[in-house]
């Protein structure tokens, strides 16, 4: 069986606790995070066609942080 594997500083202990996060989560929780998040000072979200997506990452993975 292969190994998974995770971006650094992540494990499956991590990865779990986010799937419970949003699996709890009512809907309004859910809405007011988005919400939250679209209003960011410091994080923009933005529509790129799907095509693009591998490059974006890219660009992303050589920031080192993750995009943050």
């Amino acid at each position: 069986m292969s190994q998974s594997k995770f971006p650094a500083g992540w494990d499956e202990e991590r990865v779990q606790r986010v799937i419970a996060h949003y699996e709890s989560q009512s809907e309004e929780e859910a809405l007011a995070e988005d919400e939250a998040a679209l209003e960011s000072p410091t994080e923009t979200l933005m529509e790129i066609p799907n095509d693009l997506v591998p490059a974006v990452r890219e660009l992303i993975s050589r920031r080192g942080s993750g995009g943050r």
